[in-house]
């Protein structure tokens, strides 16, 4: 009841999502074919994902009556939690010393877990395999020089690795592991490993598409940046994550100068098209550790991990230099202006947002295109 309850909120989410998206695309046609494809493109992906996750909830409901393990995996859509839940099964089979997952994530990245494998042992054992419909599974022995000195040293010896499919197309590989020399996973225990991987498959499948649908509910349908919500959302995590550990986040809260005459000048369907080129321009110049939002009409928000106030000062600067560096369409040459706080000992996300926006104002005050630190 409770995965439903999940699918329908999200789901409700997306559709409204979708249908300012393809709202905007359909008005946009005209007057910027390239920022309206874009929009059209995260629309059809909004469509595609809802369809999804509708069989996400009939795959869950399909679970063979006392079947625990399956129950548990299709009861969560958590992609990481569904992965462990699969090592935990595998490491509890006789023979078992330490199993490896490997599966897709979102957006084509990659997910890779462990248990009782450290991370550079799992990247010397871990074995890819062919592609092929029949294969079952790949028994791999390891020999190493150092059994001429020690023959009991704790190293992986032998190990079984099996596809992970869902629906018949591969999303991953189960490895499962022994340490002990001369002993090898006997029939039984791959049978068991390939009754895992079977029922793992379609968990995995499933809770990758659910993290599909989470990123496409957290972007902004016009700019492809994240959205206000989700903005607010690791603002508040991150803040509390800095003040737990004692480290540094900075924040850059910016807009364009005179937004409103480019509005009056060119029509908001043109100003739409400028916002998207430079949320482009934006995410061109920010790090990959740093996480650039829209939050509101034309203003943005850039928020730096582990980042000082200098550090926010230099990143500003680089959007900045990026934003007026070339003409915008009819907008012609624009301005921004910026303000920068870093977070202060045990200061909250809210008092962070409101120091920087603070600096905001007063940078456009002092006569805008110019960045303006909050008071430490």
């Amino acid at each position: 009841m409770s995965l439903v309850v999940v699918i329908v909120a999200v789901g409700a989410a997306l559709l409204t999502a979708a249908g300012a998206a393809v709202a905007v695309a359909r008005a946009r046609m005209t007057a910027d074919e390239r920022v309206a494809e874009a929009v059209r493109k995260l629309a059809d992906g909004m469509h595609e994902t809802m369809r999804e996750l509708a069989g996400a909830v009939e795959t869950a409901r399909a679970v063979p009556p006392g079947d625990h393990f399956s129950t548990e995996l299709s009861a969560s859509l958590d992609l990481d939690e569904v992965a462990r839940r699969t090592l935990e099964a595998a490491a509890e089979l006789a023979g078992v010393d330490a199993a490896l997952l490997d599966a897709g994530g979102p957006g084509g990245s990659a997910v890779s877990a462990s248990v009782d494998l450290p991370d550079e042992e799992a990247v010397r054992t871990a074995v890819s395999l062919p592609e092929n419909d029949n294969l079952r599974a790949v028994e791999v022995t390891y020999r190493y020089r150092i059994d001429d000195v020690d023959a009991s040293a704790p190293v992986v010896r032998s190990g079984v690795v099996l596809p992970v499919r869902a629906d018949g197309a591969p999303v991953g590989t189960l490895s499962a592991f022994s340490r002990i020399a001369g002993r090898r996973l006997g029939d039984d225990e791959i049978e068991q490993l390939e009754r895992l991987a079977f029922r793992a498959g379609p968990a995995l499948d499933n809770a990758r598409r659910f993290a599909e649908a989470r990123q496409l509910a957290d972007l902004d349908a016009l700019t492809g940046l994240h959205n206000q919500r989700y903005f607010h959302e690791m603002l508040a995590r991150e803040v509390a994550r800095a003040q737990r550990y004692s480290r540094r986040l900075s924040l850059i809260v910016l807009d364009l100068d005179d937004f409103k005459s480019v509005n009056d000048r060119v029509g908001h369907l043109q100003g739409d098209a400028v916002l998207a080129e430079v949320a482009g321009r934006i995410r061109m110049v920010v790090r990959s550790a740093d996480l650039a939002c829209r939050v509101g009409g034309d203003e943005f928000a850039v928020l730096l991990p582990e980042s000082a106030r200098s550090d926010a000062e230099l990143l500003a600067s680089r959007i900045a230099r990026a934003v007026r560096g070339q003409a915008i369409g009819q907008a012609g040459t624009l301005q921004l202006s910026a303000g920068i706080a870093e977070l202060r000992p045990n200061e909250d996300a809210q008092t962070l947002f409101e120091r920087a926006d603070e600096a905001l104002y007063r940078a456009k005050e002092l006569g805008k295109a110019r960045t303006v630190a909050a008071n430490e």
